[in-house]
């Protein structure tokens, strides 16, 4: 029960990382890579504190430079890549349907899987697909307002947001081939510390303001982000995981989805509709057949 109580909580602090954008959105003029930049700065202390902790374990394993290149391109690839097309697609959908979009990822992953790995898809796992995208598609077109001049930016945001989930997959598919040798925690400190310092360099060169004169707001929902979206999440799921496993943790945070809903509609005001809800339970049913195939 604990271990269920603390996926939980993960995936519900995961889930707010789209609330805080929208709000440094809504009540600031900050851009995506600024906003994103000030999450990296905030969450590298904890990340390169814990890379440095797990390094000095006596069960600590050595990357070999093989392995550091991989850790650098995987980290990036999930945590600056995605993180950056999230963000910028946070400006053009609402909260709710960014994260119906992005808890696709599972669906990818196993396509993924079988163009990389040859492995077979079963039967199940193609109807899971076929419910996922159905559910995805109901969410996706009860929201859109093809009358609107706000449709095109509205199509960039989705995109946007659906190239993240991609991304995010090939994270997850690299990242399983090196987290048994490693382990869960110290990949996860890397590989998060490498991502900040691939956002800093890109902000550092193509940003266009200073991170050091910005309005309180911006500030305060950053250190927020960073806290409690970024890494007290980060690592609770890696406690879940060695609790109850992976597969339980992967379905106790199918919460996500209806966490980011509830929390849209409490603090953003975005409508729940009718359409959504039917989208949403879709997607989590053909999630779960998914997770719940070897």
């Amino acid at each position: 029960m604990q271990g269920i109580l603390i996926a939980l909580c993960g995936a519900v602090l995961f889930s707010t990382k789209a609330i805080f954008v929208k709000l440094a959105y809504r009540d600031t003029f900050v851009d995506a890579l600024t906003l994103l930049a000030l999450r990296m700065v905030f969450s590298i202390p904890f990340f390169v504190g814990a890379a440095a902790f797990s390094s000095r374990q006596t069960t600590n394993v050595k990357f070999t430079g093989k392995q550091w290149l991989y850790i650098a391109f995987i980290g990036c690839l999930g945590y600056y890549v995605s993180s950056l097309l999230d963000f910028i697609g946070l400006k053009f959908v609402s909260a709710g349907i960014e994260r119906l979009i992005l808890f696709i990822y599972p669906t990818l992953t196993l396509l993924m899987s079988s163009i990389l790995f040859k492995a077979k898809i079963k039967p199940i796992q193609w109807m899971a697909l076929i419910v996922t995208y159905f559910g995805l598609a109901i969410a996706f077109f009860g929201e859109a307002d093809f009358s609107s001049p706000q449709n095109k930016n509205f199509l960039f945001g989705s995109v946007m947001i659906f190239i993240c989930a991609f991304t995010y997959a090939g994270y997850i598919v690299g990242s399983g081939k090196l987290i048994p040798n490693v382990g869960a925690s110290k990949f996860n400190s890397y590989a998060m510390s490498f991502a900040s310092l691939g956002v800093l360099l890109h902000f550092f060169l193509f940003g266009d303001v200073s991170l050091v004169h910005l309005p309180t707001s911006v500030y305060s929902y950053s250190i927020l982000m960073a806290i409690f979206a970024t890494v007290i999440p980060s690592y609770i799921v890696t406690a879940a995981i060695k609790r109850i496993g992976a597969g339980n943790t992967a379905i106790v945070g199918s919460v996500g989805p209806v966490s980011t809903i509830l929390l849209a509609y409490l603090f953003l005001g975005e409508p729940i509709t009718f359409w959504q809800l039917v989208g949403t339970a879709m997607i989590l049913v053909g999630v779960l057949i998914i997770g719940g195939q070897k």
